[in-house]
């Protein structure tokens, strides 16, 4: 069985330094910019430097977090932030961004690359898709069970990373839009505001309960189905908390991952253990996540999210074990001073032997170095995890060097030895090398018409039930997107009747693919594949990697359109789409000014950019159910509210036919004004229906419509615009 990484998180050094002596095997990490935990203390850009080759010295790997969705005008800062690093010998960077992925594979290419769970990546499909682009690792959605990773893992080979402990998101991560919507504070930008931890109504859950606030994990349990599934990395969560948390439960999985190693027959965990990773930085309650269930109450903390208290004592035993005395390599030293010879100093620890050469040692004439005085000097090694605790001198006779000069090839040494305990662990990457030009750094200053539609715009809609499509048909919208429950076999016949009609009428049909796809959806998108063969539809509108990679090898590029959640934030997530679809969604999470400077660096783009400019957005897209959590599954499509503590209702959707829930705003997004002008940059823009009846539906459409001709108010009272005057930080 292949040696399992145990990957600890560090919020700052000191983590960092209690995470290798608890005995961690790599520990990722965040800098200033990049992160998906901005609030976290983080490393300065000298801290990374140093900690890399602190790691490195203990056969430590480092990664680094470049998890956030990256906007044009910040994308060519990663070039001088990840530069030194990359000299410096970072072993990895986890990503979320295609873009990003996209610009370190070109600027960097020989720093290996892992798809961050923030990329939703559910199957086989996606992982293959990220593999073709360099990635060597993934971190799947967390939401995957034990059988769906170990599929994952059998058919790409990808290394495969999990997470084994600390606080669980209710979303699928990459997914969520609450805390954005809310209060401009994205998930997607590492600011989330964790609006999922407050009470909730809804159904029989009163006020004052918590029904998206998931328990934390704890897989200690678990460990020996997860060391024999093959996964290669077991990550501990949580940058955001303190030290003591980062060693202690290091030191306990390190423990237990050890003894399954050598007696797995007799594995058996603690009464003392598990009750000490209850008691630290975790929740009241805990489970052991998604490995062995879809979704259940059991895994959500409903009565409250709180951390339990850890006691004092506890905290002060790991830090005197793990905290108090940093991590050191123990070493000998042995130094020959001979007059008219150049001083001579050799550092050995374990095999590893060097020596360093300094000045030319003369006689002493008036004051001789003591020999206490040498050792004294030879063992100041400052900050360097290089412990000098042995020394032997060799002099001839009384001889003098100046104590700079020995202070300096002390350092010398030092260094020298550092650099070959580096490469004796094969951390150290020689040959790299960086490549940086201004290839794509476009001016963002363009002429007012490239920002202006070719042709006439164009108004599509997307519905969810057969009501909603009455309510359209009438109007003849260039495109209809239908919602995957379309193709179910009593509505398939119908559908294909009325294809045909609405063909001739030039409205072309087009289905929008579930939210998120697992193992067991693949079957929907044969149904997808099979409509578009016969031509019942036209297109397909992708929601996820997982989708694109399954309809990449059955549809033609100028039949796949991808929604606004596979975010195209910056050029180089654009590049990687162009080829690939005819069409794109702009983000929701970027203002108006995002969106010209996108086009600004891209003015000869091989895709169309399109807009969504009325409807409920997707807030989150969960594995755990609502109704389940708070009454009984019902095995339909159907719809729920949840009521916040200022009475606003979102509008839940349970589709039973994957096995998802999503919940939408509040209020519906309306740039109906964008729509009414002129400076636009995109063509196509879509109305997305949810909860709305058909009558409504007629309203919308009509009132749309005629702001082609002239702008006038809307006729709706309660309505957002999201981001597009805002933006996110």
């Amino acid at each position: 069985m292949k040696k399992v990484e145990l990957l600890s998180p560090a919020g700052n050094f000191e983590a960092l330094k209690g995470a290798v002596k608890a005995g961690a095997d790599a520990v990722y990490l965040g800098g200033a910019a990049f992160g998906a935990r901005a609030y976290a203390q983080n490393f300065t850009q000298e801290e990374l430097e140093a900690g890399i080759r602190f790691a490195h010295i203990f056969g430590k790997r480092v990664y680094l977090t470049v998890n956030t969705l990256v906007k044009e005008g910040e994308l060519d800062n990663l070039y001088p932030f990840l530069q030194p690093l990359y000299e410096s010998g970072l072993d990895g960077v986890i990503v979320q961004d295609l873009g990003v992925l996209r610009y370190i594979k070109n600027h960097f290419p020989q720093l290996a690359l892992h798809a961050s769970t923030q990329m939703t990546l559910t199957g086989s499909g996606g992982a293959e898709l990220v593999k073709e682009e360099g990635v060597t690792r993934i971190v799947p959605a967390r939401e995957l069970s034990l059988e769906e990773i170990r599929k994952i893992k059998k058919k790409t080979g990808l290394e495969i990373e999990i997470f084994v402990h600390g606080a669980m998101c209710y979303c699928y991560s990459g997914q969520c839009l609450l805390s954005s919507m809310l209060g401009g504070r994205s998930g997607n930008r590492g600011r989330c505001a964790q609006p999922c931890r407050l009470p909730y109504e809804g159904m029989s859950c009163k006020e004052g309960n918590y029904p998206l606030s998931m328990r934390d994990m704890c897989t200690i349990e678990l460990l020996p189905q997860l060391l024999e599934a093959g996964i290669d990395s077991f990550k501990i969560e949580g940058r955001m908390k303190k030290p003591a948390y980062t060693a202690g439960v290091t030191a306990i999985y390190r423990k237990y991952i050890d003894l399954y190693e050598k007696d797995p027959e007799n594995y058996q965990v603690s009464k003392e253990d598990r009750d000490l990773l209850k008691k630290l930085y975790i929740r009241s309650e805990i489970g052991d996540g998604y490995y062995k269930r879809h979704n259940g109450r059991e895994m959500i903390s409903i009565q409250s999210p709180a951390y339990t208290e850890t006691p004092e004592s506890i905290l002060d035993n790991i830090r005197r074990r793990y905290l108090t005395e940093e991590p050191f390599l123990e070493a000998e030293a042995e130094i020959s001073l001979i007059p008219d010879k150049k001083a001579l100093l050799s550092l050995k620890t374990g095999k590893i032997l060097i020596s360093a050469e300094g000045e030319a040692v003369q006689k002493a004439l008036r004051q001789p170095l003591k020999e206490e005085k040498i050792i004294e000097q030879v063992q100041k090694t400052g900050n360097s995890p290089v412990k000098i605790k042995r020394v032997k001198v060799h002099t001839e006779e009384p001889v003098f060097l100046p104590v700079s000069a020995l202070n300096e090839l002390r350092r010398k040494a030092v260094a020298a030895l550092e650099e070959a305990v580096i490469r004796d662990h094969h951390l150290d990457y020689p040959n790299r090398s960086s490549r940086h030009s201004q290839e794509g750094q476009r001016n963002t200053r363009l002429p007012r018409e490239n920002f202006l539609p070719k042709s006439r715009k164009r108004l599509h809609v997307q519905v969810q039930t057969w009501e909603q499509l009455e309510g359209v048909l009438s109007f003849s919208p260039g495109r209809i997107y239908l919602d995957h429950s379309f193709l179910e076999d009593a509505a398939f016949e119908r559908l294909k009747s009325l294809a045909a009609g609405l063909k001739e009428k030039g409205t072309a049909l087009y289905l929008a693919s579930p939210f998120v796809v697992r193992a067991k959806d693949e079957k929907r998108l044969q149904k997808m594949a099979m409509a578009l063969r016969e031509g019942i539809v036209e297109g397909i509108l992708v929601k996820n990697l997982e989708s694109f990679h399954f309809f990449a090898g059955q549809a033609d590029t100028h039949q796949l359109v991808l929604d606004a959640n596979l975010y195209i934030w910056n050029r180089e997530s654009l590049h990687f789409w162009e080829g690939r679809a005819q069409e794109f969604f702009l983000p929701l999470e970027c203002n108006q000014h995002e969106w010209k400077a996108l086009f600004a660096a891209c003015p000869d783009r091989k895709i169309q950019a399109s807009a969504i400019v009325y409807g409920r957005l997707p807030m989150m897209v969960t594995a755990n159910c609502i109704k389940k959590t708070l009454g009984a599954c019902s095995q339909g499509l159907e719809w729920l509210a949840l009521k916040d503590r200022y009475g606003k209702n979102f509008p839940v959707y349970t589709d039973c036919l994957c096995c998802y829930n999503v919940i939408y705003n509040t209020v519906p997004l309306s740039l109906h004004k964008l729509f009414a002008g002129k400076e636009l940059g995109m063509e196509n823009f879509r109305l997305d229906f949810s909860t709305e009846k058909k009558e409504e539906v007629s309203r919308l459409l009509s009132y749309f419509i005629s702001l082609m001709q002239e702008y006038r108010d809307p006729f709706y009272q309660e309505y957002t615009t999201g981001h597009y005057k805002r933006g996110v930080e």
